[in-house]
């Protein structure tokens, strides 16, 4: 049991008030190896126990599978819950390996109408564009989104990897409430211009991955070592040399860790809230787990305050890392900068 429910935090200038830690539910259904249905519900309840109040699915994880893998505990939650999900990425249910972008308006008003059904709710809190498609107007996307508010199926609206000039682009159309990146002590690239603009808009930060897949807690060297429907092992950074060179990149985190009795993932997700501090922003980390001990631990760090040497002592890793964040980087936000 959590020792006491974590602070609040509001989600943009007229966003939802939520935890200011978050759940990313991702792995409650696919891509880090063989799922725990039970122990993926209790740690739904956990979270609920703790404050983190913010629950973040995809229409493409599992296939729908995850949104309706979340749909008894909304039902018996609802009232309690900010339940963000995202649009854009398309499957082929017959090719596993497939990913497709439509940032078209047709298609956002069907995946709406899809995961509501799958959800088993009426509104959706925060309604994200998971990828950007630059060849689809920025204008015409975030439009057919905001006419989704309008309808009443949709509360508010989010981005992902985005840069800094489509978040001021997309705002201008309607007001954006969360922008979701990755961000973490291995990858920063974030903050080259989204950061700023999303302070300056008065949009919230919402990182995904913020204990970099799992590397940055020390669970794992190299990822040889996880299964095989893991999708780690595909991940440049945490195979071979490029891990052995970035595992020694942990020692530091493990020198603070050492010094406040805490774990490395504390270290790391302690330096991620921080960012709210010191960027001057709403920052609410999505950190996954199928593990009510995980979480209970993760929720922790939100208690732990990081010293301006111990910061200043982390500074350098992400520059350091080797590897990119994906195998193929032409969605994320990087490729547009």
């Amino acid at each position: 049991m959590t020792e006491r429910r974590i602070d609040k935090v509001r989600l943009g200038t007229e966003g939802p008030e939520v935890g200011v830690q978050g759940l990313g539910c991702m792995g409650m259904s696919e891509f880090y190896g063989d799922t725990d249905e039970a122990a993926a519900r209790d740690t739904l309840e956990a979270a609920l126990e703790a404050g983190v109040t913010l629950l973040d699915t995809a229409d493409m994880y599992g296939n729908g599978a995850n949104e309706e893998f979340l749909r008894p505990f909304l039902a018996a939650h609802r009232d309690e819950i900010t339940l963000a999900t995202k649009f854009s990425v398309v499957r082929d249910a017959a090719d596993a390996s497939f990913r497709g972008i439509s940032n078209d308006p047709a298609y956002i008003r069907g995946a709406v109408d899809a995961s509501l059904r799958r959800l088993g709710v009426d509104v959706i809190d925060l309604y994200y564009m998971h990828r950007r498609d630059p060849a689809v107007p920025l204008a015409e996307s975030v439009g057919a989104m905001a006419e989704l508010v309008r309808a009443g199926k949709v509360r508010h609206l989010g981005l992902s990897e985005v840069t800094g000039a489509e978040l001021r682009e997309a705002h201008a159309v309607h007001p954006i409430a969360a922008l979701q990146s990755e961000w973490s002590l291995f990858s920063r690239s974030v903050e080259r211009s989204a950061v700023g603009a999303a302070a300056g808009l008065g949009v919230a930060l919402v990182p995904y991955s913020p204990l970099g897949r799992g590397f940055l807690t020390g669970a794992f060297a190299d990822a040889a070592e996880l299964p095989e429907n893991d999708f780690r092992r595909h991940q440049v950074r945490f195979t071979g040399d490029a891990a052995a060179a970035n595992a020694a990149l942990l020692e530091p985190v493990r020198k603070i860790a050492a010094a406040h009795g805490a774990t490395l993932a504390q270290i790391a997700l302690a330096w991620v809230q921080q960012r709210a501090e010191v960027h001057g922003l709403p920052v609410v980390p999505i950190p996954g787990t199928r593990s009510r001990g995980r979480l209970e631990e993760n929720v922790a760090a939100t208690r732990i305050t990081l010293t301006q040497d111990e910061l200043a002592l982390l500074e350098p890793i992400a520059g350091q890392v080797v590897g990119d964040r994906y195998p193929d980087m032409s969605s994320t936000s990087d490729s547009r900068e």
